[in-house]
């Protein structure tokens, strides 16, 4: 996980000096920016890109925040958190460069060329035959949705064995400074994070790894026009499309008990179809210990909370993250699983995990690991200077 540097720390007050600054926004949007800031249930520990901390000359001081984010500052962002997270990974794993046979990278709305792939590859010295990809364009469940790819890519290849995989959103360029409100939001709550992970089919490196991918699955629903133009979860008020992706998912993962009872309950909602008799929810609770749930924002979680009936026990994770480090886009879910860690003694050998996103387009992805072994706090987790004071009492 990357964790970037204190003098990028983004507080409210920097938002709003930047903000103020701002030749290009007019005050009916800086009002609209600062009311959902203040309701977006961020802290004021998240962190921003680079652009709003480098004055005229590039120099990190806050003399002038009129600056303009630039391709070259998009760079900068990009390669700060993929090498800084790739860095740490071998590190920590002692995996050979060499021994990657494949790099997969998303990043939504950044696609420079040369590719972030081709970056890394020139970086880290990587083979010639090392097949490269390059996702974009799928918001915040990507991350999901390339772990997804990545074990695919596995199981049809006895001759590739490793594969880098690199989570990050350039925010730089999303920018916008124009008076359109849905735009605007984009300001309040995006904030700078990536992720790198090594996944294995190599049988020798079983007992080293942290976790099993038990499950995956994604489901695409763009063929409907409502699902196509939303960019958000937010914008789905009924939560009918993660109703459909839940009902793929379920019969997976569930105890034959509570896949039993939902199936009884649809049975009677359609005999009686005049009563106010409505299906089950079933209780998720059941299939997993733990769940990082999209941390898109304050609104997302506390839907995703109604529609599957989860208490605020199990959305702390989701919500300490998002106050912690804001809307990381796709690399989300996995500062949730560093929360999970950072809270020794939590997480045990053989338990479940659920990971669920959602994407433009509009995508879901859900992702169940297995742990093989305890989880362990490690020295490099984004947590470690903060845990001591989650979870927050008000949030």
């Amino acid at each position: 996980m990357y964790k970037p540097p204190l003098h990028r720390k983004c507080s409210y007050k920097i938002s709003e000096s930047y903000v103020l600054r701002n030749v290009h926004l007019v005050e009916k949007s800086i009002d609209f920016m600062r009311n959902i800031y203040l309701k977006s249930g961020l802290g004021d520990e998240t962190y921003g890109p680079p652009f709003i901390f480098e004055d005229d000359d590039g120099d990190n001081n806050n003399n002038n925040m009129n600056n303009v984010p630039t391709l070259k500052s998009a760079n900068q962002e990009a390669r700060e958190g993929v090498f800084s997270s790739i860095d740490e990974l071998l590190g920590k794993t002692l995996i050979d460069p060499q021994s990657i046979d494949v790099v997969i990278v998303t990043c939504g709305g950044f696609s420079p060329s040369p590719s972030l792939s081709s970056l890394i590859v020139n970086r880290y010295n990587l083979r010639s035959d090392v097949k490269t990809y390059n996702l974009s364009g799928m918001g915040c469940s990507s991350g999901v949705l390339s772990i997804d790819f990545a074990a695919r890519v596995l199981r049809g290849s006895r001759k590739v064995q490793n594969a880098l995989v690199v989570i990050t959103e350039s925010i730089t360029l999303n920018w916008y400074h124009g008076e359109n409100r849905s735009m605007l939001v984009t300001n309040c709550i995006f904030r700078v994070g990536c992720a790198a992970a090594i996944m294995s089919n190599n049988p020798k490196l079983f007992k080293r790894a942290k976790m099993e991918l038990v499950h995956s699955l994604r489901t695409h629903h763009g063929a409907d026009d409502s699902s196509y133009r939303a960019a958000i979860q937010e914008e789905d008020e009924k939560g009918v499309n993660l109703r459909q992706h839940i009902k793929i998912l379920a019969p997976r993962v569930l105890p034959l008990t509570q896949i039993t009872n939902y199936i009884y309950s649809m049975i009677i909602s359609t005999i009686l179809p005049q009563s106010k008799f409505k299906p089950m929810v079933p209780d998720f609770t059941t299939a997993f210990e733990h769940m990082c749930i999209h941390t898109g924002g304050k609104a997302v979680i506390e839907q995703v909370s109604r529609v599957l009936k989860l208490s605020d026990e199990v959305t702390e994770a989701a919500k300490m993250t998002l106050n912690r480090f804001g809307n990381t886009s796709s690399s989300l879910v996995f500062y949730e699983l560093a929360y999970f860690e950072a809270q020794k003694g939590k997480v045990k050998k053989g338990d479940k995990m659920w990971m669920i996103a959602f994407g433009t387009g509009f995508k879901v992805g859900s992702l169940v690991w297995k742990w093989i072994q305890d989880s362990t706090l490690d020295c490099d987790n984004p947590w470690n200077d903060c845990i001591h004071n989650y979870p927050l009492k008000v949030w």
